[in-house]
């Protein structure tokens, strides 16, 4: 796994290794060099193997990486993202690419099987070309948040809040949400993520006249403690192909309110376990948020029925055991 420091994927990479060797199977997690994830890893009892992944000059990725896997010897390969599965040498071994989003199958050519972890990004592949039997839906899980005790620092926070979970990117849509704040005159919003777009971010919050509530909070790992604090998670994303802090608004019994693009569309029932709102559309943002805060029992109900599908459906312990049945079967074809 090449990816980002941060990021649902990228933490998901590291939930399901973590829960494999828990399971007792025998791992090796080959990673992009990152000091904090390398750490996170052997905590969790895996020794990984760190490497470059860098661009198309990087000449010894390859070279340590077929050797390692040479000495390995592992029956099953799982690329995760584009960029790991560039760099995935070809070997007696099956090799499974793992996209959280639609991207350029050419970087997955050499693989014998995909995994989406949407049932709309399986469709898409074999929209594709992908045969059916060699694409797979598997979900991600989270962690059950549902214990977590509010966060200590925000016990002064005044309320109600709104809780913004991601990279500061266009793509998270958080401007929007920024725009559905004056709408919103008693709410604070916390935004905790970071990332190219904070300092413009910043600037709109200045010029709506809400800087005063809203908290820039960088990165946080306390998603539970965040979510037990908040009285709604705002999911506004113009490009979500899932969905990680849905499930753990979920788990925690969190209200969701998320725009109505790929992956919250297939996560959410609107009005049962969340509300879907159009794409780029902060009054109607404002308005299903002013909802949710207005009738508490409305918002108890959603949250308890989306506690419901996460028991159901990403929990660890199902989560866990299709991965494994799905790796047992495509690896006794070696």
């Amino acid at each position: 796994m090449a990816g980002a420091p941060m990021g649902g994927a990228e933490l998901f990479f590291e939930r399901l290794c973590a829960a494999q060797v828990a399971a007792g199977d025998t791992v090796l997690a080959a990673i992009k060099r990152e000091p904090a994830r390398a750490a996170r890893l052997r905590a969790a009892g895996l020794d990984p193997l760190e490497l470059g992944f860098g661009q198309a000059w990087d000449l010894r990725t390859r070279p340590r990486l077929r050797a390692a896997l040479r000495r390995f010897a592992p029956r099953v390969v799982v690329s995760w993202m584009s960029r790991a599965s560039s760099f995935t040498p070809r070997g007696p071994y099956v090799r499974v690419g793992r996209l959280g989003g639609f991207y350029n199958l050419d970087h997955f050519r050499h693989c014998d099987h995909l995994v989406g972890n949407t049932r709309g990004l399986v469709a898409w592949m074999r929209a594709q070309g992908r045969p059916a039997a060699r694409t797979h839906y598997l979900p991600n899980f989270v962690a059950d948040q549902a214990a977590a005790a509010p966060a200590a620092d925000l016990s002064r926070t005044p309320h109600p809040l709104l809780l913004g979970l991601g990279r500061l990117h266009a793509e998270k849509g958080f401007d929007v949400l920024l725009r559905a704040m004056p709408v919103l005159p008693g709410a604070t919003l916390l935004l905790a993520g970071d990332g190219p777009a904070r300092a413009e971010l910043t600037r709109l919050a200045s010029a709506l006249g809400v800087a005063e509530r809203v908290v820039f909070a960088g990165w946080r790992r306390d998603v539970g403690a965040l979510l037990a604090a908040a009285d709604a998670l705002v999911v506004p994303s113009r490009v979500e192909p899932l969905g990680n802090v849905i499930i753990e608004a979920w788990s925690a019994g969190c209200p969701v309110v998320a725009a109505a693009v790929e992956g919250p569309s297939e996560l959410i029932e609107d009005g049962t376990d969340g509300m879907l709102v159009p794409r780029e559309d902060a009054a109607g943002l404002a308005a299903a948020l002013g909802a949710v805060l207005a009738e508490p029992a409305r918002a108890r109900a959603m949250a308890a029925a989306g506690r419901r599908r996460y028991e159901a459906e990403f929990t660890e312990a199902r989560v866990l055991a299709l991965w494994r049945d799905f790796l047992g079967s495509v690896g006794s074809a070696v």
